[in-house]
């Protein structure tokens, strides 16, 4: 009877040098789980507590593996569906459209100035004054101030109105939904 021996050689590494094909396969299907997961998480099933279901006569979400991956089309419409959920949703910063006023603006303690220039139209802008880099303090008379050194920036465009700043304030894009207005960071 011949003994064999189980253990590895000494000094010795097995080669476990991933293909491309498997990073991309196993990066992908990290994503597809990702947003599966949020997909998941804003469902409405979510929020009642209850478990989701799958419709009768569709397929049931299938196992992948890092060896057969396999993406059923359940799971590639909870993709979808989460990317278009997450569209729809806007995030970041916001203030509620009543408390800007037309022809003024709100700070925000986020970093942000929110104007309304005219009614129904909102901009977003540092809240950073680019002379010496203090905060700005006040939003009144379609200017936004900043009492360090006296500069006013347009609540319009972000535009020097008065220096000794000499660029203007950078501008973010903005949001209104749900009578909020959001600043996209």
């Amino acid at each position: 009877m011949s003994e064999t021996n189980s253990e590895p050689e000494p000094n010795t590494v097995p080669d476990v040098t991933p293909t491309r094909r498997a990073v991309l396969r196993t990066a992908g299907l990290i994503a597809l789980a990702g947003s599966t997961a949020a997909a998941a998480a804003c469902s409405p099933s979510s929020e009642t507590g209850t478990a989701p279901t799958t419709p009768a006569g569709s397929p049931s979400p299938s196992r992948s593996t890092a060896a057969s991956p396999s993406i059923s089309p359940t799971a590639a419409e909870s993709s979808a569906t989460a990317r278009k959920s997450a569209s729809a949703a806007p995030s970041g910063p916001s203030v509620a459209t009543s408390r800007v006023p037309v022809g003024g603006g709100v700070i925000l303690q986020a970093g942000y100035v929110v104007t309304q220039p005219s009614k129904g139209s909102y901009k977003a802008f540092t809240s950073t004054c680019t002379h010496m880099a203090c905060t700005v303090t006040e939003v009144a008379r379609g200017v936004i101030h900043c009492n360090c050194h006296g500069s006013e920036f347009s609540i319009k465009d972000g535009s020097v109105v008065n220096p000794p700043a000499a660029r203007p304030l950078e501008e973010f894009k903005t949001t209104v939904s749900n009578g909020n207005v959001f600043v996209k960071e």
